[in-house]
């Protein structure tokens, strides 16, 4: 599963080429989504008015809910301090749920707010889609 943390989705939002072409891609195979925590689409609208219109605009981009067991365990993190609701919601996304199959991959422009053991790559890296 591939995750877009805040600073991706305000990046897809604002015309990022590399994650154009990933979710223009991602639409044309059936299985593959781009999944977005709802903390991270709520804080990138609070940051950017119409930027969750813009991202929801992609047929290949689904929301992941704040669920019951989500709530508790975001709020947790957000006690225990590994980061603010939309940090911790993308990290909750990126670890081992039985709903997903095969390793998470966090995609962010912000690499160190998340803690090691969480495949994150930067939306910037040269490599990103296999380009180098």
């Amino acid at each position: 599963m591939i995750i877009l943390d805040t600073s991706a989705v305000k990046a897809l939002a604002g015309g990022h080429k590399t994650l154009n072409v990933l979710a223009s891609n991602m639409a044309h195979t059936p299985s593959d989504r781009l999944s977005v925590p709802a903390m991270c689409l709520m804080q990138a609208e609070a940051d950017g008015q119409d930027i969750s219109r813009r991202v929801l605009a992609y047929s290949s981009v689904v929301v992941d809910n704040l669920d019951t067991v989500a709530s508790v365990s975001v709020g947790t993190m957000i006690r225990d301090g590994y980061g603010g609701p939309d940090i911790c919601h993308a990290l909750y996304c990126a670890l081992p749920r039985p709903e997903s199959t095969g390793m998470s991959i966090l995609l962010t422009g912000h690499e160190n707010a998340y803690p090691p053991g969480i495949v994150t790559v930067d939306i910037d890296s040269p490599g990103m889609l296999g380009f180098h």
